[in-house]
């Protein structure tokens, strides 16, 4: 018999308490969850299609611009530093060897035009189309098939060891603090960015500069990516040529007097 002073049924029987479900809290959550996050994306896109590389080529374009603006920058500079210069010798109170020791320091240092003979070689990506041509060889990963950072330092390096009295890549003069970095298949050199195919020219001894390229252990590796996948690789004899001197800044955190 029931203890209820009302019958299972009877239109006087108080109401049942619910029990609590979690699963009705996890969905409600799970709604709200989303419709934030339409909300979200609603407000970032402001009617636009957020699927697309538009902001990537916004970026792209940001960039360029940058190198652009640094290149004028480093043209102004430049300038601003020959007036300097002319300045600062009128009376200077130097003797004649004081000028000279001045002048081989500067030619060292890289801030100076240098003229002799010299060579240019050329990187250049593969087709993107291209396969082994070879035997033996896979086929190439994308990897494969563009210039990397390695490749530029390797072949600077192998001029440095033959002797170079001073190297350009591209459109600038390299010195000691300048660094050869890849992001990508792009060049960033001293603030500017670079596209392949890349140029790399040295002042020194043309049959030094060549040993010494076809000594070195990287190239050699990279010779076979020529040879196999097709990657650019060119070396001329420019004969005379002039070197701009650098005309952008340095940011020297150690120094040392040089001997």
């Amino acid at each position: 018999m029931s203890n209820s002073a009302y019958p299972p049924g009877s239109e006087s029987s108080p109401v049942r308490r619910r029990r609590f479900r979690p699963v009705r809290v996890l969905t409600a959550g799970v709604f709200a969850l989303a419709g934030l996050i339409f909300f979200t994306s609603f407000n970032t896109a402001k009617g636009t299609n957020i699927r697309t590389d538009a902001s990537l080529l916004k970026l792209s374009d940001l960039v360029h611009e940058r190198s652009r603006k640094n290149g004028e920058l480093e043209e102004s500079n430049g300038a601003l530093r020959k007036d300097v210069e002319a300045l600062a010798q009128r009376d200077d109170g130097s003797t004649k060897a004081d000028d000279d020791r001045l002048a081989s320091l500067e030619k060292r240092a890289g801030t100076k035009k240098l003229k002799g003979e010299a060579i240019t070689v050329t990187l250049n990506d593969a087709p993107p189309d291209a396969t082994a041509k070879l035997p033996g060889y896979p086929e190439p990963q994308p990897d494969y098939l563009v210039i990397h950072q390695q490749d530029l330092q390797a072949v600077v390096n192998a001029m440095w060891q033959g002797g170079a009295e001073g190297i350009q890549v591209m459109d600038q003069r390299l010195i000691s603090t300048s660094a050869v970095r890849c992001v990508g298949n792009t060049l960033i050199l001293q603030g500017r960015v670079y596209s392949p195919p890349y140029t790399i020219t040295a002042v020194g001894d043309p049959g030094k500069l060549r040993k010494a390229l076809t000594a070195s252990p990287a190239i050699q590796n990279y010779m076979v990516y020529v040879n196999v996948y097709g990657l650019g690789w060119k070396v001329e004899d420019n004969g005379p040529v002039t070197l701009p001197g650098y005309s952008g800044t340095v940011d020297l955190h150690y120094a040392k007097p040089v001997e």
